[in-house]
């Protein structure tokens, strides 16, 4: 029998160093492509499960 979620909440929390926030913003630009790669993948893996729960 499936189970049906209505409602999902994720809460995250995120500490950060200040050395490490430093480090952080040497890295720039290297860090917003990494993301942006990131970020990119994931909405590529989110569509291809949307488009195979739409096959279903």
């Amino acid at each position: 029998m499936p189970i049906e979620i209505r409602e999902l909440v994720i809460k995250a929390t995120v500490n950060q160093d200040q050395n490490k926030a430093a480090s952080n913003a040497n890295a720039g630009a290297e860090g917003n492509d990494e993301k942006e790669a990131v970020v990119r993948e994931a909405v590529e893996e989110v569509l291809r499960m949307i488009e195979n729960k739409k096959e279903r």
